[in-house]
């Protein structure tokens, strides 16, 4: 990480750090009770998008190229191939394998995909945790509906901002973030559903990313932290806030709320100090964490469907060696859609 780099500079432990993110949701959702808290890989992925998304903002901004039309086309190439082909690969599996019921909630749940406003539909339709989510084949949607209309929202606030108070932008988002957590720590406890699906209590931690990214583009890691030594605790450190919610957390946590901070700031802890100088840094950067990283995109479209669609077949509870090689189809599907 450089104080003036370029946007463009290549980080393979960001791509490992996706690894790291979405194996644990893809064994979660597969019911391995071991990774009872997978769910926590979403958070990270989060931060990962708050923080290369302000990164191409600001740095196209600053450089006078930055163009509106041209960052949502990037996303729409960047997302919707992928996802389309998902749903059009489940479409005829519904149809034969779904209830008249099923299928036209099905078919709403698509419609409200291709709207990116699935949270509101899966919010409305079931608690995240609740065992009839797991037939849901497209409820893992609800969280690009979360970075859908924060891409939408994002960009028209920095311009904004950095047009009348450039240097007002770190507090504004700091501002919004710690309103945004205050409001999902008491919304958790009143009303999960929304607090889970919804943009306002989960801005906090695109937000997270975003103010990351401000740093970055203004310091490097050194300034921050001198001792390379403790550099590579921190990153070690991160590395273990992210394994220790997956392994601890479980559907009974209340979530998101002040308990997200210990996933989120290790993703934090990992892009901003690992690197190839220290362990955590060189196990991200390993070729095989890596290339998942780099399919986790696809590989997470994949699995909701496969896993939702087996157990409407009546496949579920007493078969994890179905389960597991379900996991390893959704990594090989996604090897061809990515």
């Amino acid at each position: 990480m450089q104080a003036s780099g370029s946007v463009h500079t290549y980080r393979p432990e960001i791509d490992g750090l996706r690894a790291l993110a979405v194996l644990p949701v893809i064994l979660f959702h597969a019911g391995f009770g071991l990774f009872s808290g997978g769910y926590v890989g979403v958070d990270v992925f989060f931060v990962i998008s708050g923080y290369l998304i302000t990164r191409i903002i600001v740095s196209e901004q600053a450089e006078g190229r930055f163009s509106l039309v041209r960052f949502y086309e990037r996303r729409v190439r960047r997302i919707f191939p992928a996802l389309f082909l998902v749903m059009l690969v489940s479409l005829p599996f519904a149809w034969f394998w779904l209830s008249p019921g099923d299928l036209k909630e099905f078919a709403r749940s698509v419609r409200s995909v291709c709207l990116f406003v699935s949270n509101f539909f899966f919010y409305h339709k079931s608690d995240y945790f609740d065992t009839a989510a797991e037939f849901k084949p497209l409820l893992h949607t609800w969280s690009l509906a979360i970075e859908e209309q924060y891409y939408f929202l994002f960009p028209a606030l920095v311009l904004l901002v950095r047009k009348y108070r450039p240097a007002a932008l770190p507090y504004v988002l700091g501002a919004l973030g710690v309103a945004s957590l205050a409001y999902a720590q008491y919304q958790v406890q009143r009303i999960s559903g929304a607090a889970y699906f919804l943009l306002p209590s989960r801005f906090w931690e695109l937000a997270v990313g975003s103010l990351l990214a401000l740093y970055s583009l203004r310091a490097t890691p050194s300034q921050l932290v001198a001792s390379a030594f403790w550099r590579g605790v921190l990153a070690f450190a991160g590395v273990a806030a992210i394994l220790s919610g997956v392994f601890y957390f479980t559907s009974f946590t209340l979530y998101p709320s002040l308990y997200t901070l210990v996933p989120t700031l290790g993703a934090a802890l990992v892009i901003l100090f690992a690197s190839p100088a220290n362990v955590a840094g060189r196990f991200l950067s390993l070729r095989p964490v890596v290339f998942l990283g780099l399919i986790s995109y696809s590989a997470y479209l994949w699995h909701q469907p496969m896993f939702a669609l087996a157990r409407l077949r009546g496949y579920g509870e007493g078969q994890p060696g179905l389960f597991a090689a379900l996991s390893v189809l959704c990594l090989v599907f996604a090897c061809f859609s990515w």
